[in-house]
């Protein structure tokens, strides 16, 4: 069930907002197991075969925790191991097990793998629990109550594409009895932001995405103009498609009376990689510095080794993303980026840290080349892409823009219209991609325009007069007719790209 489409909005999530609050009016509790149920069955609606696997995974790890609540000494951190290597080996069956089985086949075998299909949200859930288990043993958890753990790992506006929860942040807001009685305020400020990141999602992301595909599909080989708008396209449409749905879920959470982590922060504005990630997938970020980086050593044992704990923390997050060679070589080329930063900084000091002119441009040019992996179905492709970039495959103009050869000629110039047969170029798409570029590096972002308001659990942001929303007629009118714009354009819906990770 997708956040975008008509069941969820007008059947769904009226009928969980209802029940909620009417259970809230004879106690917390039952308004709690009510989201619970309405979670795991807003799970159970894409496939109920995997709804078995959440449940299980869910109760496992909630008496591991308990396990290891309970245990000291040497017992505890045995029992704390155990518990993250069940995680382990039950994400890399369902996500891995064909990419190494591949891996370890001799070259040129016939094998087709295994039929396995991935569960969505797997990665999500397990890292979410994961971060839980590691609570129990640092002994931070302090609410045992099972309805509420099982509500915090199956949250359905988190659950299949994040943000990454902790114990500690959300288990105090699900025993709140008075998150259970609805509020006004809550309602128009969960309203706003969910219409905002629906727009991102429909009219700008979806719109982008037949500009991405072509020239992303095996053997497109285009040419330059063609590349740069694929790229550029697809850059725009998974930026505005992520931000989409971590607007979405923070609106939706907000209907409820409970407020999530900020998960996404203009990182197209960063002035530096590191910059970007702390923009990017914030509550990723986050879990891969405290669970892995910093376990790993982090930067305590000096500075190769330093730079190793880096590699290895963006390799493995590439993979999390997904199992194949291209999220390995995403996130190598990440982890080169911070390496060549932290470098870059060790050898200009404090000033290299200075806001420059040049940091945000070369930080985007980085981040928009890594993405062509990151999208590419094999690394044949993404090189055949990044070498298409330069001009390798043509230079002529795309078939697509063949109407303009009259004017053009009229003009002196004669230029030759080569390439992809396929890509729509006469469409909305040229046009949004543009409206995209001004939105994701210069206007406000959600957290901006609504920062009087708090919609998340950190207010981060200082009051901007001018930009931030009010409650107002204009803002109304607008809202609706945003509203309206995306349920007419709601007859191509489509997925979120972080559902596959």
């Amino acid at each position: 069930m997708l956040f975008n489409s008509f069941g969820f909005l007008f059947l769904y999530l009226p009928a969980v907002l209802a029940g909620y609050f009417l259970l809230g009016r004879v106690h917390a509790r039952w308004a709690a197991a009510w989201l619970a149920a309405a979670s795991l069955f807003f799970y159970g609606y894409w496939d109920v075969r995997f709804l078995p696997l959440l449940l299980a995974s869910i109760c496992g790890n909630y008496c591991a925790g308990l396990l290891i609540a309970r245990a000291h000494g040497p017992a505890r951190k045995r029992r704390l191991c155990g518990a993250l290597c069940a995680n382990l080996l039950l994400l890399a069956y369902y996500k891995y097990a064909n990419f190494f089985a591949a891996a370890l086949m001799e070259p040129g075998a016939d094998w087709r793998g295994w039929d396995i299909v991935l569960p969505i949200g797997i990665s999500f859930f397990t890292f979410t629990q994961i971060a839980f288990l590691v609570d129990c043993y640092r002994g931070e958890v302090r609410d045992g109550n099972f309805i509420h753990y099982m509500l915090f790992v199956s949250y359905f506006p988190h659950l299949v594409a994040g943000p990454v929860l902790h114990h500690k942040e959300m288990m105090p807001q699900f025993a709140d009895p008075d998150n259970a009685r609805p509020r006004s305020a809550n309602f128009a400020v969960g309203l706003s932001i969910f219409v905002v990141g629906l727009a991102k999602k429909v009219l700008l992301a979806d719109t982008l995405a037949p500009l991405a595909a072509p020239v992303f599909a095996a053997g497109a080989h285009p040419q330059l103009v063609e590349a740069w708008t694929g790229v550029l396209a697809y850059s725009f449409q998974l930026y505005f498609d992520f931000s989409g749905y971590s607007d979405m879920a923070i609106g939706l959470s907000l209907l409820f009376g409970v407020r999530l982590p900020l998960n996404f922060n203009s990182p197209y504005k960063a002035r530096n990689i590191s910059e970007f990630w702390r923009r990017w997938h914030m509550t990723l970020s986050r879990f891969l510095r405290d669970y892995l980086y910093i376990a790993l050593g982090g930067n305590r044992a000096g500075r190769a080794r330093r730079y190793a704990n880096l590699m290895a923390t963006m390799v493995l997050g590439g993979l999390w993303h997904g199992a194949g060679w291209t999220f390995v070589a995403w996130g190598a080329m990440h982890g080169g980026y911070l390496v060549l930063h932290q470098g870059w900084l060790r050898w200009r000091g404090a000033a290299a840290s200075a806001p420059a002119w040049w940091g945000a441009p070369l930080t985007f040019l980085a981040v928009m080349l890594a993405w062509v992996v990151f999208r590419a179905p094999d690394l044949a492709t993404a090189g055949d892409l990044l070498g298409a970039l330069a001009g390798a495959n043509g230079v002529s103009l795309p078939r697509a823009l063949q109407g303009v050869a009259a004017p053009l000629a009229q003009l002196g110039m004669h230029p030759e219209f080569k390439g992809l047969r396929w890509m729509e170029l006469d469409g909305p798409g040229l046009p949004v991609l543009l409206l995209s570029a001004v939105l994701a590096f210069a206007a406000p972002n959600t957290q901006e325009i609504f920062c009087h308001y708090q919609p998340c659990i950190e207010r981060i942001f200082r009051t901007m007069p001018g930009r931030a929303w009010r409650p107002s007629p204009g803002w109304g009118l607008a809202l609706a007719a945003l509203f309206i714009s995306c349920v007419f354009n709601m007859n191509r819906v489509s997925e979120f790209l972080y559902f596959q990770f």
